[in-house]
């Protein structure tokens, strides 16, 4: 599953809004899931489906009831990614540190 699965889940505002219950909540029924939210039982469903298959919730069954958890192993792409990007632009603005430092030098011939 690629990181634009992730991505893509996380952006829709609801889905974020459950994972950020879910991560300070921890597990949660459906029910309890569904309460704040001014949307249908069924709509709530959806994005826990989609949740899902992007790998960053979970269900179990529970007697009757449906519970699910963040899984932090779902977010290790995210991750990844994330802290690529963090070196990428830490050494971006690193090199143009150093050129400011160097156009900045007596010695340094102007453009």
């Amino acid at each position: 599953m690629g990181i634009h699965v992730v991505f893509g889940a996380l952006a829709d505002p609801t889905r974020l809004a459950i994972v950020e219950r879910l991560l300070s909540s921890g597990d949660l029924t459906a029910g309890e899931i569904a309460a704040p939210f001014d949307i249908s039982k069924p709509a709530i469903s959806r994005h826990l489906k989609v949740l899902e298959e992007a790998g960053v919730v979970e269900r179990r069954v529970e007697r009757q009831f449906r519970v699910f958890r963040a899984r932090r192993e779902g977010f290790a792409q995210m991750e990844d990614w994330l802290e690529k990007s963090r070196e990428f632009w830490n050494d971006s603005f690193d090199r143009l540190e150093k050129i400011f430092a160097e156009k900045g030098r007596p010695d340094a011939e102007d453009d």
